[in-house]
Parts: structure tokens; C-alpha cells; sequence
């Protein structure tokens, strides 16, 4: 078992792209409700501020202090628009559709994330990076190249070479405390015990080694204290599933992302993006099974 994350198709989520994503599409809501009621637009500094935004983008070198000054004028066209909505919803009476409203509730909690840690230092809780997709979250992985991805990020698990998916949600989630509920849900699928299991080393807490004792499941967790009386036979065993588990799992990880599109998935909503990878990933294993009867057939005929 290991977890990893399934990157989303996403632009780098910037404060101020995010600010200006909220205000271009404030902007154009005022716009269409104006045309379709017959009222002047409200005056801003729409213009201003998009002709300045444009040329921060194709600055190389982006100085603090510019960087500041925009997002602050950002934040306050930003509350200006969404007063100016509410404003003109109550005049008008405007019904909405439900895409609106829920994009409208989140250029709201944009202006309060980003407002606090502007002005207060505060960092987000359940911080948003794209207007698009709000579902979506940063995860710290830690890796040199990339320290933090965007997507879902998945605890997968594998019986003999077939992957399943044990957990996924877009938001952070410890891979450690999911040990005893895949050793169960692998158990409750072949309908056999569990006496093998492959982890990393962020699954080997006190929690888990007592879980694995109990249940005398074999594992590849680096021992603690002394060593046993069979210590030359633990450790060849151990260095085996961990080879297995490198190998194979390790390797589906990439094979996923590189052959199967779950290396920057493209959907557009929660739900078609957990459908995108649960394709990608059975795909994998379809192939896979496929590949097997192949060579069963094979050596038979042989």
C-alpha cells in the first residue's frame, strides 16, 4: 500500500491570479445583468486594474512591493464588484442559476482567505486555488522537484499486481492511519487473511506495529529494540516485500500517470475528476488481467 496524488490540470495558483480570476468573473456577471435589466454599468477601475495586471504577468522579475500594491487594489475591486452584485440583486429581483450562485460564494470566501492573510497574516483553512475548481487543495508531498501538488491525492493498495483504491479526497489526509482499514478492505475482497503487507515508512507507527503483532501479519517495517532469534529470516522476508512493493506499486504510480492520462487530469468537476481516475486506474488493471490470460492461453498452446 502507498498513496500519492493524481494531479489536476491547473494553471500555477498564484494569489493574484486567483483575485483576478474573482474580479474578471465578477465583472462579467455585472455585465450580463446590466444587459438583460437595461441599467448603466456601474463605474470601477476594471480597466485600470486589467491593463496593470497584464503588464505584472509579463514582468521577469516581480518585486515585492509592486506585488503588493496590486493585490491590495485587487481585494478592494474585488469587494467593490461583489457589493455592486448584491446591490443589483436586490433591485432587480435576479434569479440566478446554481453554477452562479456557487461561483458567487466562492469569490466571496476568496476575498475573506485572502483579505486575513494580507492584512493579518492568517493562513487560509481549506485554502482555494482556482475559481473553476474550489474542491481542489494544496498537499505538501515534500519531494525536492515539486513540494506541493494540486488534485486528489489517493491511498492505493495492490493484491498481486492488481491495484485498488482503498481512500481518496481532495483534502489532506494521512496516509499512515489508513493501515488497519486497507488490511480489512483487502481481506473483505479476496475473502482471504492477510499475512503479507508491503508499506512505507510513514505507516509504520506504534499503532500499526501493534495491529500487524496481533494479527501476525508480516511486514517490511524497520524493526525496533533488539533483535530476535529469527532476525536473519524477518530481515530477508522484509527486504522482499519491499522490493515486491517498490516494483510493482512504485511502478503502477508511474505507468498510471504516463500511459493511462492521470498525470494531469483535465476534468472540470469533483465528481467526473474521481471518475477520470477510477477509469485510468481499472484501465490499468484491465490491461494488465488481459496481458495475464494472453499468456496463459500461450503457454498452454505451447
Amino acid at each position: 500500500m502507498d498513496a500519492t496524488c493524481y494531479e489536476s490540470h491547473l494553471r500555477c495558483p498564484t494569489n493574484i491570479k486567483l483575485l483576478w480570476e474573482a474580479v474578471d468573473w465578477l465583472h462579467g456577471l455585472i455585465k450580463d445583468i446590466c444587459k438583460t435589466t437595461g441599467e448603466t454599468l456601474p463605474r470601477s477601475r476594471y480597466l485600470k486594474w486589467k491593463k496593470r495586471y497584464v503588464s505584472y504577468s509579463k514582468m521577469r522579475r516581480k518585486t515585492k512591493k509592486k506585488r503588493r500594491a496590486l493585490t491590495l487594489a485587487l481585494l478592494l475591486l474585488l469587494d467593490k464588484l461583489g457589493g455592486e452584485v448584491d446591490r443589483l440583486e436586490a433591485r432587480h429581483k435576479i434569479t440566478m442559476t446554481g453554477d452562479q450562485y456557487r461561483r458567487r460564494a466562492t469569490a466571496k470566501k476568496v476575498l475573506a482567505q485572502q483579505h486575513n492573510y494580507f492584512h493579518k497574516g492568517e493562513r487560509p483553512k481549506d485554502r482555494i486555488v482556482s475559481m473553476d475548481r474550489p474542491y481542489i487543495r494544496p498537499i505538501v508531498r515534500g519531494k525536492e522537484t515539486k513540494p506541493v501538488e494540486f488534485g486528489a491525492k489517493v491511498n492505493k493498495f495492490q493484491v498481486d499486481g492488481i491495484s485498488f483504491v482503498e481512500h481518496l479526497n481532495f483534502n489532506v489526509f494521512h496516509e499512515g492511519n489508513r493501515f488497519q482499514d486497507t488490511v480489512f478492505k483487502a481481506q473483505r475482497l479476496t475473502r482471504t487473511r492477510t499475512k503479507l503487507a508491503g508499506a512505507d515508512a510513514i505507516y509504520a507507527t506504534n499503532k500499526n506495529r501493534s495491529f500487524a503483532t496481533k494479527y501476525d501479519i508480516r511486514t517490511d517495517f524497520k524493526r525496533k529494540g533488539r533483535a530476535g532469534k529469527h532476525e536473519k529470516q524477518r530481515s530477508k522476508l522484509a527486504g522482499a516485500i519491499t522490493k515486491e512493493r517498490a516494483s510493482r506499486l512504485e511502478g503502477s504510480f508511474g505507468k498510471d500517470k504516463e500511459h493511462y492520462h492521470l498525470k494531469r487530469i483535465r476534468a472540470r468537476t469533483r465528481a467526473t475528476e474521481i471518475l477520470w481516475i477510477f477509469f485510468g486506474i481499472h484501465t490499468g488493471n484491465a490491461l494488465e488481467i488481459g496481458r495475464r490470460i494472453s499468456a496463459t492461453a500461450l503457454e498452454k498452446a505451447a
